[in-house]
C-alpha cells in the first residue's frame, strides 16, 4: 500500500511570493483515523506556512511520541524533522535552537506527551521563553493505547468505556501563563478560520508561543460524555474575539468602531488584529488572561482565541546574549579561543 501523495498537481495551483504552491508544504498521506482532528491541524499548518511564504528548508519540525507526534510526517515534507522520545521534544528543540537561531522551530506534541511524561520539560521551555511554536494536539486521551484518560481529561468526563474521570485536569494554557510564556492561545481543530491566523501570529512571535488545540479523537474520545468531543466543543466554545493576521506588506485597514479593534505590531512588522474583544478581557495582561481562563472553566466553557501576548517579549537568545551567528557558521578559532580565554573564565569562577 502506498502512502505517497501523487507528484502530479494541477498547473494552475495558486503560488505564494516564493513561487511555492500548497503542495510544496505537504507531506505523506495521513494514516491517522478518518476524521481525526489532528489532520485538520496539519492542514491549518500547511495553509499558514504557505500564506506566510516561508521557505520549507527554513523550518524545523520536532515531536515526541503519540498520534499527534506522528502528524509532522503529514506536513512540511521538505522541511527538517526530528522525532524524539516520549516527552523530551522540548530538550531537542532547545539544543537545536541554541545551535542555529536562523530556523523557525515548530514543536508538535499531544496531551500525553506534554501534560504527563513531558510536563517538566514543557514547564521549563515555557519559562525560558525559547523562540519556538509549540502546538499541542489535545484530545484528552491516549489514542495509541486504546483511549485511557490523559492528564487533560476534565474531571467527570466520561470515557468510551463509560467511566467518569475522577481527577482534575491540567490546563496547559494556564500552566504556561503562570510560568511566564509570552504567547498563549487555544483553538479547536474544527475552526480553521481561527486556527490559521493564530498559527501565523505564533510563527511571527519572538519567544515561546503555545497553541493548545482541542482535537477530538474520533475513535476513543468522541462520545457524548466526553468534554473533548466535537459536539461538546462546538456547543461550549467561547471565543475571546475574531483574530486576523496581516502580513507586513499588506495595508492595515479596519471596519470596526474605535475600541472594538486592536492592532498589535509583531517583531517582524506583521500585525495581529483582534476584533471586538470583550472589554473585560485584556489579552496583553497576564492576570486578565488567567482570570478569564478560570472563569470559563467554572462556567463549563472552552475559551479559545488569543489568550495572552507579551508585546515586549525577549527570547532565550536575548536573555543569554548568545552569538548572532549560528554555531555551524562559526570557525574553529571562534569556537576554541585558546587557553588564555579559558583561564579568564576559570578566574571569574573562583
Amino acid at each position: 500500500m502506498s502512502y505517497q501523495i501523487p507528484k502530479f498537481r494541477h498547473p494552475e495551483l495558486p503560488k505564494n511570493e516564493l513561487g511555492y504552491t500548497k503542495a510544496d508544504y505537504e507531506g505523506s498521506i495521513s494514516t491517522l483515523c478518518a476524521g481525526c482532528g489532528h489532520d485538520s491541524i496539519s492542514g491549518a499548518i500547511i495553509k499558514a506556512v504557505h500564506e506566510l511564504s516561508i521557505e520549507p528548508h527554513k523550518i524545523a519540525k520536532l515531536s515526541g511520541i503519540g498520534c499527534s507526534s506522528k502528524s509532522p510526517t503529514y506536513f512540511l515534507g521538505k522541511s527538517h524533522g526530528f522525532n524524539s522520545v516520549h516527552g523530551r521534544m522540548p530538550s531537542v528543540v532547545t539544543g537545536a535552537a541554541m545551535a542555529n537561531r536562523d530556523l523557525l522551530y515548530l514543536g508538535v506534541s499531544g496531551d500525553g506527551d506534554t501534560a504527563s511524561i513531558g510536563l517538566g520539560q514543557y514547564g521549563h521551555v515555557a519559562r525560558r521563553n525559547l523562540n519556538m511554536v509549540y502546538i499541542v494536539m489535545n484530545n484528552g486521551c491516549y489514542g495509541l493505547t486504546k483511549g485511557q484518560d490523559s492528564a487533560t481529561a476534565d474531571e467527570g468526563s466520561i470515557s468510551k468505556k463509560g467511566e467518569p474521570n475522577p481527577f482534575g485536569s491540567i490546563d496547559l494554557p494556564a500552566v504556561a501563563l503562570q510560568l511566564g510564556a509570552t504567547f498563549v492561545a487555544r483553538s479547536f481543530s474544527g475552526d480553521k478560520e481561527q486556527l490559521v491566523p493564530l498559527i501565523k501570529a505564533a510563527m511571527s512571535h519572538r519567544g515561546f508561543a503555545l497553541i493548545d488545540v482541542v482535537s477530538p479523537c474520533v475513535t476513543f474520545n468522541n462520545t457524548p460524555g466526553s468534554t473533548k468531543s466535537y459536539e461538546y466543543t462546538r456547543e461550549h466554545m467561547e471565543a475571546t474575539g475574531t483574530v486576523d493576521f496581516v502580513p507586513m506588506h499588506e495595508e492595515i485597514t479596519t471596519k470596526y468602531d474605535p475600541g472594538k479593534t486592536r492592532d498589535v505590531t509583531m517583531h517582524d512588522g506583521a500585525v495581529i488584529r483582534l476584533k471586538k474583544v470583550d472589554d473585560s478581557f485584556d489579552p496583553f495582561d497576564r492576570m486578565s488572561a488567567m482570570v478569564a481562563l478560570e472563569s470559563s472553566r467554572q462556567s463549563g466553557q472552552i475559551l479559545t482565541g488569543l489568550l495572552y501576548m507579551d508585546k515586549q517579549s525577549r527570547d532565550l537568545h536575548e536573555a543569554l546574549a548568545t552569538s548572532k551567528r549560528p554555531l555551524n557558521q562559526l570557525t574553529e578559532t571562534e569556537l576554541c579561543p585558546g587557553s588564555k580565554v579559558l583561564e579568564q573564565i576559570n578566574q571569574s569562577l573562583r
